[in-house]
């Protein structure tokens, strides 16, 4: 039983229990070829963005994104923490301090639901001074910048990738997006992002760890749903949500369910005022 602890009058856990819960297990067969495929285009781009989604800027990341693809010596790299519209804009200062002690010099903080924003605006500029302060090896002639996207199932890779086209190039979507994880499953050809300079990108698939071992790890990928919900129980994350809620004295779930109860309330005074005068149901 998870301990307790008295706040606002009322007993809240001070932790989770996750004793009796398994570590998640799912990378489907996309996954695999995914990876193969992203391990295999790697010479034929000039630097790798890796999208994760900034609501959990910390947990989450694939260590199969460095151990196959070198993400942090074989290519430039760029960290985008994506969704800022739905994450607290008050960690930004933090979450780019730990990376920075991590060795991630490149991190820009986006919302792709506005291409004009400063984050999407600022991901061209820096994409080409990085390629250009970086050895090109077998490249080093090419007028054009090719980038590989990357990051765990439903970040928003292929919103990026959309929002940077309707920014440069003022054109409609290129890749499909949705939701749920899995819409991508396998690396797309390139697309063209930016005419001046010419910047092109490979949509890929999003790729979890085989095994994601920390539980409470895995419950906060749920919540982000970049794992599909039955493979941890939708009564957990919905128990989790609510624990993490109480946890940062968030309580705009207490507002939402006293106004359902008013509206409730409202229907049953107005059915009992008309039963009253002989007219009973709805109209």
């Amino acid at each position: 039983m998870a301990a307790q602890v008295a706040r606002h009058g009322l007993i809240m856990r001070k932790a989770f229990c996750v004793t009796n819960h398994e570590a998640i297990n799912w990378f489907p067969g996309h996954m695999a070829k995914g990876l193969d495929q992203m391990q295999r285009k790697l010479k034929s781009v000039d630097c790798v963005i890796e999208v994760h989604d900034a609501r959990i800027p910390i947990s989450g990341r694939n260590p199969l994104f460095e151990k196959r693809l070198g993400i942090s010596s074989l290519k430039p790299h760029i960290l985008i923490m994506n969704k800022m519209d739905l994450a607290d804009r008050k960690q930004s200062a933090s979450v780019k301090r730990y990376y920075e002690k991590e060795g991630v010099s490149e991190l820009i903080f986006t919302n792709c639901k506005r291409p004009d924003s400063p984050g999407v605006k600022s991901i061209v500029r820096k994409l080409a001074r990085v390629i250009k302060d970086s050895e090109r090896y077998n490249r080093s002639e090419e007028t054009t910048y090719t980038a590989m996207v990357i990051g765990i199932p439903n970040v928003g890779k292929s919103s990026l990738i959309n929002a940077l086209r309707s920014k440069h190039l003022r054109k409609s979507k290129a890749t499909k997006v949705g939701a749920l994880p899995g819409i991508t499953q396998s690396v797309l050809e390139r697309i063209k992002v930016c005419e001046d300079p010419k910047v092109y990108l490979l949509d890929t698939p999003g790729v979890l760890a085989p095994r994601i071992k920390d539980v409470e790890m895995g419950l906060k990928l749920a919540l982000a749903a970049t794992i599909k919900d039955h493979l941890v129980g939708e009564d957990i994350i919905a128990d989790y949500l609510l624990y993490r809620c109480v946890m940062m004295s968030s309580f705009i779930y207490f507002l939402s369910f006293w106004l359902v109860l008013l509206d409730v309330f409202a229907l049953q005074v107005n059915c009992f005022q008309r039963s009253k005068r002989g007219s009973v149901g709805f109209s």
